[in-house]
């Protein structure tokens, strides 16, 4: 099944507007490829792809090449397809191999032939340590796995119904109770399917969750052959034990991290490095602490306190077990599903651009998370039961005139309210939460 991606609309400007080269980076499996050559060829676009890892000769092209002229007549020996100059876009894929392709791309770029895109797994770890990015020459775009938004392509969920659900969050209206129930459905297929873009395909195939979780754990293994392939054997076994670690921490009343789970009288400044490498690597996502709910709050950060949760919620479901993905869909309510549901509000607002982060205090407790929203701090809660409107942090938070809040999220299985200052929202509007344009959205009759 082919499913649209959001991140099509930013390649096609790009092609259409961008002189610059274009950096394309995320964790494996979570469609890069696949996105960047079906969209130059619905565009119509020229293209040549070089992938180095099934191309192993490609990366001694381009470290030998020393001058535009060597690299061009280098590309030219590796495809068969015509270089047209001012028309033709090389693409470099698992640019990984040789990142210091990042750096050459500059003079390429300047001299202006062709067009570059670059894109690969483990950019965030391999471009850390190096000194001389491009910058002013190079668009980089992150990519992740599906959205909820995304998913339900597969569920043919229409335009109307879309519209409806944007302006029930732009107004702070409650959505209509079939369509509302119809969405919560369809967000715990989401929970257990999760959207790593090959398991959505497989389950839009055949509905088999056996299926999915087959691909989850090849997905999982190969994250971990990349630690292999790239750490030192002590590193590698530190970063896999950290991974498979997330899942049993986010079971814990509080969701944070705890250094010494990992082994006895172990210290942050020990490992910290390796909790970068996963975030880095877009393997898992690091929410740090925020001591204050004031902007920016970057400057209250401490990033010895943190939580770690799965770069997709599908592939955190698998590691629980069918088991667990039964009593999600059938709404088990003995089932404690809050590390589950603050993990998918972690990806969709990671996904948005949104830095997150959590906030707690002796006397005020504990907020899920807090981050930055129109100007303002936006205070955010994650329920996964029926008492969502209980939040003492939360309203001690809003309440207090010295932090100038406006508005606070509840995220649960619920409808649109609005009470005082917290609004509460069903739990699949968070992929909402991206600013929607001012001006009125017609509503149109609801149809599935």
């Amino acid at each position: 099944m082919q499913l649209d991606r959001k991140i099509e609309k930013k390649i096609e400007k790009w092609v259409n507007e961008s002189k610059k080269a274009l950096l394309i980076k995320g964790a494996r499996q979570v469609g890069k490829t696949y996105v960047i050559r079906s969209t130059l060829k619905r565009m119509g676009c020229k293209y040549v792809e070089l992938n180095l890892l099934e191309q192993p000769s490609a990366v001694d092209v381009l470290r030998e090449s020393h001058t535009i002229n060597e690299f061009i007549m280098g590309v030219s020996t590796l495809t068969d397809q015509p270089l047209i100059k001012g028309e033709t876009i090389i693409f470099i894929d698992e640019v990984q191999k040789y990142k210091e392709m990042v750096s050459k791309i500059k003079y390429l770029v300047d001299e202006g032939s062709f067009r570059y895109i670059l894109s690969g797994s483990l950019l965030g770890v391999e471009l850390t340590n190096l000194t001389s990015a491009p910058v002013g020459y190079l668009t980089m775009l992150d990519m992740f796995p599906l959205t909820f938004d995304e998913f339900i392509q597969i569920s043919n969920v229409t335009s109307e119904v879309r519209d409806h659900l944007e302006n029930c969050f732009k107004n702070r209206t409650p959505v209509m109770n079939t369509v509302n129930e119809k969405m919560l459905s369809l967000f715990r297929q989401y929970l257990v399917v999760g959207g790593m873009p090959e398991a959505v395909s497989k389950f839009a195939e055949s509905y088999n969750l056996q299926d999915v979780q087959t691909i989850h754990d090849d997905i999982m293994r190969l994250y971990k052959m990349d630690f292999t392939q790239y750490e030192t054997e002590n590193r590698r076994l530190l970063l896999a034990q950290i991974y498979d670690l997330i899942p049993a921490e986010l079971l814990k009343q509080n969701k944070r991290f705890i250094v010494t789970d990992l082994k006895k009288g172990l210290h942050f400044e020990r490992v910290e490095d390796s909790f970068l490498w996963l975030r880095n690597a877009g393997v898992a996502i690091s929410v740090f602490n925020a001591t204050e709910t004031r902007i920016p709050l970057k400057l209250s950060e401490k990033q010895s306190l943190f939580k770690l949760y799965m770069s997709d919620v599908g592939m955190l479901t698998t590691v629980y077990g069918m088991t667990t993905k039964s009593k999600i869909l059938t709404k088990d309510p003995n089932l404690n599903c809050g590390g589950i549901f603050e993990n998918v509000v972690a990806t969709e607002l990671v996904s948005k651009g949104y830095h997150l982060y959590y906030y707690n205090s002796k006397k005020k407790g504990e907020l899920d998370f807090v981050t930055e929203y129109r100007g303002r701090v936006l205070p955010i809660e994650v329920k996964s039961g029926k008492d969502y409107t209980i939040h003492s942090a939360l309203t001690a938070c809003v309440n207090n005139p010295e932090y100038e809040i406006p508005e606070a999220f509840v995220f649960a299985e619920c409808n649109v309210e609005r009470r005082d200052k917290v609004t509460y929202l069903p739990v699949y509007m968070v992929g909402l939460v991206d600013g929607l344009s001012e001006e009125n959205l017609s509503i149109k009759p609801i149809r599935f």
